[in-house]
């Protein structure tokens, strides 16, 4: 499975997890030693792996409630070099019970629907999707380009402030030779 971006993965995973009963929580990522970008992500059931445990700071503090019970639920999305973020691990195991969240509002509608009621709903709103993702891409477009010509502009009042730089030396040079002969 892949998608578009690490966010829209985030979203699925976690609808995924609210009709199967449980809590998504982002656990790890790895950046790009390059340019620092994430290109790795794993999220996991909030239920994953045991919390640390710490000296407490003070005796009147109660201690906080155990909410970890070493699930292993978890999905782990790895950035492709053609910029998709693809599924390279995926476990659907839990250790501990799942509870539904009961639905409400677009979710609830979508569920009453009858099978071809939700195709035809799915594929509006997948082709709004793709309508928006090629907003998106056209507004980034613009964006890299007027970031370019400020770049650009940028490097152009530089050399020009360097000319001008250098005609004030070489004016003050000429005057200081004109006033010593």
């Amino acid at each position: 499975m892949e998608f578009e971006s690490e966010e829209a993965a985030k979203v699925f995973y976690d609808a995924y997890a609210t009709r199967v009963g449980f809590i998504m929580r982002v656990d790890a990522f790895r950046r790009s030693m390059r340019d620092g970008k994430v290109v790795w992500r794993r999220l996991v059931c909030n239920k994953e792996g045991f919390r640390k445990l710490r000296p407490r700071r003070s005796e009147n503090r109660k201690p906080r409630a155990i909410t970890r019970e070493g699930c292993k639920a978890m999905i782990v999305v790895k950035k492709e070099k053609t910029g998709k973020w693809v599924v390279t691990r995926f476990v659907k195991e839990h250790n501990h019970q799942l509870v539904p969240i009961p639905t409400s509002g677009r979710r609830s509608m979508l569920l009453s629907q009858t099978p071809d009621e939700k195709d035809v709903k799915i594929r509006e709103l997948t082709a709004e999707l793709q309508r928006e993702r090629k907003r998106s891409a056209a507004f980034q477009e613009q964006l890299d380009m007027v970031l370019r010509e400020m770049e650009e502009h940028s490097n152009q009042l530089s050399r020009n402030i360097d000319d001008i730089v250098q005609s004030v030396r070489e004016i003050e040079s000429k005057r200081v030779a004109l006033s010593q002969s």
